[in-house]
Formats: C-alpha cells, structure tokens, sequence
C-alpha cells in the first residue's frame, strides 16, 4: 500500500513555523518512501478562518518548496457527509443523542474540559458514563428528535479497557477508557467537531500516516475510537517534539508574534532553502549529525524513526535587532548565501534589489558580468538577501548612508584626510588600467610619499567608498566601484559635511 500522508492547518492566521516543521517533515517522509503529499485545509472554524490565511499557508509551502499532491481539500465541503456519517453511527447503537439543554453543557467539554473533568471523575470514582440519554430507549430517542428537541451526538466509549497504539517517535501509548468522556461528534446545531472531521477526512483521503505535533496525542486515543467505530483501519501515527521560546513556553502566534511567521523569514531575507533546512534540525538530526544538507541530502537521510523525543528550543531575543531570530538560523542563511551556486543566487539578489528600487535593466544586459562579480564579492559578510540592498548598497547606489561610527574611527579621526583623500583621489584617477592590484601599488606609494600607514587609506577609502568600516579587500572594492565612483566618493566631502569635524 502506498503512503499518503497530509499537512493540515487550519487558516486562522499566518503559517507557523511549528506548523511548517510539521508540513516539512510529512514531506520528506513522502518523499523518501514514494508517497504522497497532501493538503487539506481545516476551515470549519467560519468565524476565525480567512482566504488571507489559505493564501498564506499556500505561498509559505510553496516558498520552502513542499510541493503536494492532488487537489487542495477544504475541510468545510465535508461537513455534511460528517453529520451523515455521524447519525449512521447512531443508527448503528455505536453513538447516542445527547438531549442534555445547551445551557447545561459546559462548552468547554469539547475541549480541555472534557479532559479535565474525565480525569477528575475518574479520581474521584465517578462514572461519567452515567449521561441519562446513553442507554435511552430507541424509539424514545427517535421520537424526541423528530418531534424537534435539539441534541448533540455523542460517541459510546466503553466502560472498561483502554486506547492502546505505537507511536513511531514516543512509542507505546496507552489510556484509559476511564479518562475519556462519550466524545462529542455533532454539537446541537450540526456542527461536526474535530476529532470526528479529521478522522473522516483522513479516511476519505486515504492516509496511511498521520505525522502532526505532541500535543495531538490526547486527541489519538479518542481517533482510534473512531477508525473502530467506523469499521476502517488505523493510520500510523508518528507525533513530534514541540517547539518551545526561549523560556521553554510552547511557541505562540499569539505571544511571540511576527518571530513565528513563516512570512517574516521569506520578508526578511532568508533564503528558502537555507530555512528549510534549519526547520529540519529542529527535532530531526542525520545519522552522521551534519547540519548544512540539501534538498536531496535531507530526502535521503530523513526517517521518521530518527525524530528526537526532546523538545526543541527556538531561541530568538525579543529586544535585541541583532538576535531577533535564532542565531543558528541566521548562520545557516549565511552559510547559503556565502556558498550556493551564482545561478541560484544571483536572481534572489536581483528579487531583492528590484524590491528596494536599486536594480538596474543593465544588470541583465551589458553589466551582466560586472553584477555577478560584485555579488561574488560582497556576499560572503552577508546574513540575509537584504544586507545586498542595505550593506550593499553603495555598490548599486550614489545614495547610501555612513556608519556614523565608522566615520569618526575611519576619517575624522584624522584631520589631513581632508586634503590627503582628494590627492589620494588624484593619484587613482591615472592609475592604468584600473585593476585591484593596480590600485594597491598606487594607494601604498601614496602612503609612503605622505609619510603615513597604507592603513589609514585602506580604512577611510573603505568607509569613503561603501559608508561602513568593514568588508571584502578594499583594492577588490576599488576595481568594482570602478575608476569614476572611486575617484568621485574620494573627493566628496560628504563625511566632513554630514557629522562635522
């Protein structure tokens, strides 16, 4: 039997980073085994979800690369073979109506309540098994909803026994049947709840493998329940450590915000496949423990059997610009940019600057060549795509900023330079021809002449030229600048003008 395995997320917001772990994870497995790859959108909440947030979780997948399978399923066109399926499960004395008033029910039930109070009752001896309707007469069920009384639909749980399975990352799983309430399929107004929605859902679509988060593995007790009770063979199902904040508290849209969205890291800059492989070591690692691999090293190493019980910890620092997002994260986007093929780069960068309105149509044409040597050459400081339109962009633009620390280290420091910069200028102007090492010979016999160190030059000429106090050797940044922007950012008095001295 093949496998298929689904990615499900309900669009009530932008794509988690958890749950895009969740996605990659079914992905790779789908695609190291020949399965299939699906998707299904989980819109039953009509308040809370939103076309936004279908398109997001869309746009996030497809920006990582996890291509899927097949049509797009939306839960919320299922609903209605889920009521069906559920009063088949009452005509068959599987499930029972619940005529309990709506006011009486606590509609927490549905959710931590229903644990809560099952374990309570369970404690205590009180057997909550005793809903007055659960062994009501047939016809008497029959004739009270026909005559219109509202009632929920809930599921029998037996008495005695427990929920047993292997769970392929924590394995043997056992609960008692004492610890879960009747489950609650339809609420009174004909809502299918969760567990019944995806149980049906994942037995439609055929799923052999059912691979989501840790805490989902309450609700799997409850989902075999129902594979029983519908006669259908259970899934495996492979539960994944979660990933925590910093304080070990459970990653929240809610609490941490943009640091979580999917979103932030493609706006921001990071290279998708660098990110996809920095979501795969967050509770996955090789057999060998590499931590830079491929699309096709990550396929080819990844099993479900090798996912760590451990939680991860997704370390970011709120107020900090510098550590905004997990430093391990922002090495890894480096470490693509410094080192991924030109012809899989260079049309990020273009992305990029054509976004901050720096990109040039030359750049395609006549400059092609001039525009991936400067890549080449600035790209190994950088952390993300955007440092080529922020950091880089003296490379692309007369209009770019100075360090204001780097020019009071650099040229302010040093009063001469005043006179000294614009005659170092002069000298570049007849360099021939205008290459680095040409350049290096020029600025040292300068330097020598003005009785001062190459150093002094090399510092300044670097800040005169790019704004900042450090990057790639500044003969290279001469020759890339070229003759007429070297000599010109030389001789502006810019620095002088802007911070004074």
């Amino acid at each position: 039997m093949s496998v298929r395995v689904r990615f499900a997320p309900s669009p009530t917001g932008y794509l988690h980073i958890g749950a895009a772990r969740s996605a990659l994870f079914n992905w790779l497995f789908a695609q190291k085994v020949g399965g299939k790859f699906l998707l299904r959108i989980e819109d039953t909440d009509l308040q809370r979800s939103t076309d936004e947030s279908t398109r997001s979780i869309i746009e996030g997948l497809e920006w990582l690369g996890l291509d899927y399978d097949e049509e797009i399923v939306f839960q919320s066109d299922n609903a209605e073979k889920h009521r069906v399926a559920a009063r088949q499960l009452v005509a068959e004395g599987k499930a029972y109506r619940d005529f309990t008033p709506k006011e009486a029910r606590d509609d927490k039930s549905v959710k931590q309540g229903i644990v809560d109070r099952a374990r309570a009752h369970a404690a205590t001896g009180i057997d909550h098994r005793s809903n007055p309707f659960r062994d009501l007469a047939k016809a008497d069920s029959d004739a009270r909803a026909a005559a219109g009384e509202p009632f929920a639909i809930r599921l029998k749980v037996a008495r005695a026994g427990a929920s047993q399975f292997a769970d392929i990352v924590y394995g043997e799983q056992e609960r008692s049947f004492a610890e879960i309430e009747d489950l609650v399929l339809l609420r009174s107004d004909g809502h299918p709840l969760y567990n019944l929605s995806v149980v049906l859902d994942d037995i439609e679509m055929g799923i052999t493998h059912v691979i989501r988060g840790q805490d989902h593995l309450t609700n799997t007790h409850k989902q075999i329940l129902l594979y029983q009770a519908f006669g259908k063979d259970v899934p495996q199902f492979a539960h994944l450590p979660l990933i925590l904040a910093p304080n070990k508290a459970k990653l929240s849209k809610r609490k941490h915000g943009e640091v979580v969205s999917l979103t932030t890291y493609r706006d921001r800059g990071f290279v998708p496949a660098a990110f996809r492989n920095f979501l795969a070591l967050l509770g996955w690692s090789p057999p060998e423990g590499r931590e830079l691999l491929s699309r096709d090293e990550l396929i080819a190493e990844f099993s479900l059997e090798s996912i760590g019980r451990a939680n991860s910890i997704f370390n970011f620092h709120e107020n900090d610009p510098r550590h905004w997002t997990d430093d391990k994260a922002l090495w890894m986007n480096a470490e693509y940019i410094r080192t991924m093929p030109p012809t899989e780069l260079l049309p990020m960068v273009k992305a990029e600057l054509r976004a901050a309105k720096l990109w040039r149509e030359e750049y395609d044409e006549d400059e092609r060549e001039w525009f991936a040597q400067t890549v080449e050459l600035i790209r190994q400081r950088f952390f993300t795509l955007k440092d080529f339109s922020s950091h880089g962009r003296a490379y692309f633009s007369e209009d770019f900023d100075f360090e204001e620390a780097a020019v009071h280290k650099n040229i302010l420091k040093e009063p001469r330079l005043r006179e000294l910069l614009p005659a170092l200028a002069d000298r570049l102007e007849s360099a021939e021809p205008f290459t680095a090492a040409r350049a290096e010979s020029a600025l040292r016999a300068f330097a020598e002449e003005a009785g001062v160190k190459a150093g002094l030059f090399i510092n300044a000429a670097r800040t005169m030229l790019t704004g900042q106090a450090v990057g790639p050797s500044m003969f290279e940044v001469f020759e890339i600048i070229g003759r007429e922007r070297s000599v010109m950012r030389l001789r502006s008095q810019r620095p002088w003008n802007e911070f004074g001295n």
